[in-house]
């Protein structure tokens, strides 16, 4: 210690020995400080935990939509007998439609039974779809339109389940559901070319869009698949649309809608 130095000048300066001893306070851990490796185990704990609960909540969800979807359709059921006897309507008029589309001259008629036929080709598509999802047939066992119920429900012509319309066994030549063409109809729209294949064209597809009303609106009222509601009414409102537009259409070349049956 040198002249005027106060003694605990020394342990202020340190010494030699005293680099090490800061490096061991260093090295010591400092109170309440928590080691690297117990932070790594409290992060991947809380992650798991996360995990787990994320995971319990979505089994949970999914439980209970499960317990909320409707069951699945029943032969006999709404659902299932407008999707098979839409689907045979339809495909009349798309049997139509893509005759005329590729014989008429009036552009016109040619871009309204383009229209029909695309629609309600894709709408028959989806409705098949359903019906095999469901794991029912695609055309009815017994007679169609049996699952509406009241006068409605019986208001067909009998029929084989032809699309085109047929016979029911007493020979006579009637349509398989209300708006439909007979097989007689059919081959005299195939007879006919220029204004008159047009026109005649105009009066089977008003009919079968008319024919085909009470259906979609039953199923729009009634069903309890919500797919099956919507579908009806997006029939209701474009069908509407081309009734007004088919009318018009006759009225232009001097033509009047066939009697509806």
């Amino acid at each position: 210690m040198t002249s005027g130095q106060r003694p605990d000048d020394d342990a202020q300066a340190g010494g030699p020995d005293d680099a090490g001893g800061a490096h061991a306070l260093e090295s010591a851990p400092r109170r309440g400080h928590v080691p690297t490796w117990s932070r790594v185990v409290i992060f991947t704990a809380a992650a798991l935990a996360v995990l787990l609960l994320g995971a319990t909540g979505g089994m949970l969800i999914s439980q209970a939509r499960d317990d909320q979807a409707p069951p699945t359709p029943q032969a006999g059921s709404i659902a299932v007998g407008f999707s098979q006897d839409m689907s045979l309507h339809h495909l009349q008029a798309v049997t139509m439609s893509n005759w005329v589309r590729d014989r008429s001259e009036d552009p016109a008629v040619v871009q309204l039974a383009f229209d029909i036929g695309s629609t309600q080709l894709e709408q028959v598509g989806r409705m098949k779809g359903w019906l095999m999802l469901w794991e029912q047939p695609e055309q009815p066992l017994g007679e169609p339109m049996q699952w509406m119920s009241g006068p409605a429900g019986h208001a067909h012509h009998g029929g084989s389940g032809n699309v085109s319309g047929g016979s029911d066994g007493t020979g006579a030549d009637e349509p398989v559901m209300p708006g439909m063409a007979t097989d007689d109809e059919m081959a005299r729209m195939r007879s006919l070319s220029g204004e008159q294949l047009d026109v005649y064209f105009l009066q089977l597809m008003l009919r079968h869009h008319e024919g085909g009303t009470d259906m979609a609106q039953y199923a729009a009222d009634h069903s309890a698949v919500p797919a099956v509601r919507t579908l009806a009414e997006s029939m209701l409102k474009a069908q509407g649309a081309e009734i007004d537009l088919m009318r018009g259409m006759l009225a232009e070349r001097g033509a009047e809608p066939l009697p509806f049956p």
